[in-house]
């Protein structure tokens, strides 16, 4: 895996943890630490693993404050290293923001929404963020001390036709979720009376993103709509945000072990969401979170489970400004819930290997196996170093020659 190697002092202070005297030692307690003024503890070497790992957030949100976002977007000069810091300080290298538009239009909503982002990333020529087009981008990103951003829709009703795919491959888009919650072109959502499956459209869309190298998602879709998109797939089928139905039994954007094992089968991997309703429970707290990733691993094997949280670092109510009970899940900070989700699952009795895949290299795996294969360079030439007039990550990070690339695809 790409090693980023991270002294533990830089990592305290990139995820703003509690300083101890005015000389800033860390506040170490028996090998665990605060994530903050008021944050949660974790042990140091949750600290040190997440540090190590490339941390892929496969329905990580850089915001979900959209006028916040839209100001980005006009202008990268408005994201500044405020901001970076603090999604540098959340452990997440690699956000996917993928939404659904919910517009009359599709295509131009969607074309407008890759243009807005294409302005913000700018090819990669800003200080903090890069885009991620290929699998290179994702290993080039934390290289240079950026955050990556893969760009993808909750919604594929803008592929009206087979070539749409093409299209907006073209644009910048690399996941697409076949349906959202009701039924489109491409088959039925998970909220639908009946799930008719995948349409003749459906199936020669997935064939098209195959060919192209744009991964399909079910997480929305219901149960025959995804149990046949993956037969149909010749590429690893991604859930990049969902949680377990064995254990939410009454959710059906919940999905079935049944799914799970096909999705595993074929290469895929699994993100697990915090959204409080797919969590499940009376009061589901930190532990029944952990049960959905332990569920998944124990089922099919830590390999095919990750990150899909399905929010940002805030969890605000877009009407009220305040912290969304959509999102309450006690005991869990979400500017700090990937060191706190590592600590818990290393707890449990998790490996530091295991932890690694499903911290990132899961996905980074089933990426690579999707996506178009990038040409490789020479090590010593793969990629430019960080601008010298950029702010300098707090993140100390490793040259090429030591990024382990073999490793994400396939070898160990």
């Amino acid at each position: 895996m790409p090693n980023v190697d991270l002294t533990r002092r830089r990592l305290l202070r990139a995820s703003g943890l509690a300083l101890a005297g005015s000389l800033g030692a860390p506040l170490l307690n028996l090998g665990r630490c605060l994530l903050g003024a008021q944050g949660p503890t974790v042990s140091t070497r949750a600290i040190d693993l997440v540090g190590r790992s490339t941390v892929v957030d496969m329905l990580g949100l850089l915001t979900m404050d959209w006028a916040r976002l839209r100001q980005w977007q006009r202008s990268s000069d408005h994201f500044a290293e405020v901001e970076f810091r603090s999604l540098e300080a959340s452990g997440i290298d690699v956000f996917h923001p993928a939404v659904e538009t919910a517009a009359a239009d599709s295509q131009a909503a969607a074309t407008t929404w890759l243009g807005r982002w294409d302005r913000l990333l700018a090819s990669g020529e800003g200080c903090y963020l890069d885009r991620a087009d290929s699998f290179d981008d994702l290993l080039r990103a934390p290289e240079q001390g950026k955050l990556a951003v893969i760009v993808g829709f909750q919604n594929s009703t803008h592929f009206r036709e087979v070539g749409d795919v093409e299209r907006y491959f073209a644009l910048g888009q690399r996941v697409s979720q076949l349906t959202y919650n009701e039924r489109n072109r491409l088959g039925s959502g998970c909220k639908v009376a009946y799930d008719s499956g995948l349409t003749s459209l459906g199936r020669a869309v997935v064939e098209e993103m195959n060919r192209v190298g744009m991964a399909v998602d079910v997480s929305h879709c219901g149960e025959r709509t995804s149990r046949e998109a993956i037969a149909a797939s010749r590429s690893p089928v991604l859930v990049t945000h969902s949680n377990c139905r064995a254990l939410v039994p009454w959710q059906p954007r919940c999905k079935s072990d049944e799914i799970i094992r096909l999705m595993a089968a074929g290469g895929g991997v699994m993100g697990i969401t915090v959204v409080r309703a797919y969590v499940g429970g009376g009061s589901p707290d930190l532990d029944r979170l952990l049960d959905h990733f332990d569920h998944v691993a124990r089922l099919v094997g830590p390999e095919h489970v990750g990150l899909g949280s399905d929010v940002d670092l805030e969890g605000l109510s877009a009407a009220t400004g305040r912290p969304s009970p959509s999102y309450r899940i006690e005991g869990l900070s979400l500017p700090h819930r990937v060191f706190q989700i590592t600590d818990g699952l290393l707890r449990r009795g998790w490996s530091a290997d295991d932890l690694q895949g499903m911290l990132g290299g899961n996905f980074l795996r089933a990426l690579a196996a999707t996506w178009p294969e990038p040409q490789w360079p020479p090590l010593a030439e793969r990629w430019p170093r960080r601008d010298p007039f950029c702010p300098a990550p707090f993140r100390s990070v490793a040259g090429p020659a030591d990024s382990g690339a073999a490793s994400l695809s396939g070898a160990k």
